[in-house]
């Protein structure tokens, strides 16, 4: 379960929230990737969540690439899923970066859900910006990729053709 307190007042987060990609090949403890998953888009009331959503569909995911494999978070129970046993985290992006990341998320939608592809689109950035913001206030490096590929990712996630990669984001220790 994450912690729900703690962490930098929000206008101190916020001045420090910067793209990162310097990162050490270290894991990130169970506490803080539990935090990180629910500041991104954990459950903070029954049936609603950190980030908003148009019309309330709710049709962001978050997959996980950490060194151990490859995860669905369940939000609702604030667990991960195991997809794919090993280390895909170069999998996850072109950049050489990304192998070294303590977490690569795979922000995807639910095209069956969402009101619209715009929504979906913009629903994701409110999960991103969380990350960042969650990345800022522990004082961990994030930057958020448009450079990957669609194709060998939902391969990876085993992804029905309704539900749609949108964006990476690498979060991890940085030197």
């Amino acid at each position: 379960a994450p912690n729900k307190t703690g962490g930098k007042p929000l206008m101190q987060a916020l001045s420090q929230r910067k793209s990162s990609r310097n990162f050490v090949d270290k894991e990130l403890s169970v506490d803080v990737l539990s935090n990180l998953l629910w500041a991104a888009n954990g459950f903070n009331r029954e049936d609603k969540r950190t980030a908003p959503t148009a019309n309330d569909k709710q049709e962001v995911e978050l997959f996980v690439a950490l060194k151990s494999g490859v995860y669905f978070y369940d939000a609702k129970n604030t667990m991960l899923k195991l997809i794919k046993d090993g280390d895909h985290r170069k999998s996850t992006g072109s950049q050489d970066f990304v192998a070294n990341a303590s977490v690569n998320i795979i922000l995807v939608a639910d095209m069956d859900k969402a009101s619209s592809r715009e929504y979906a689109y913009t629903d994701c950035g409110f999960v991103a910006q969380n990350i960042y913001l969650f990345a800022a206030s522990e004082g961990l490096g994030a930057v958020s990729r448009g450079w990957y590929d669609k194709d060998v990712l939902a391969k990876l996630l085993n992804l029905p053709s309704h539900k749609e990669v949108l964006l990476t984001q690498s979060v991890g220790i940085i030197d």
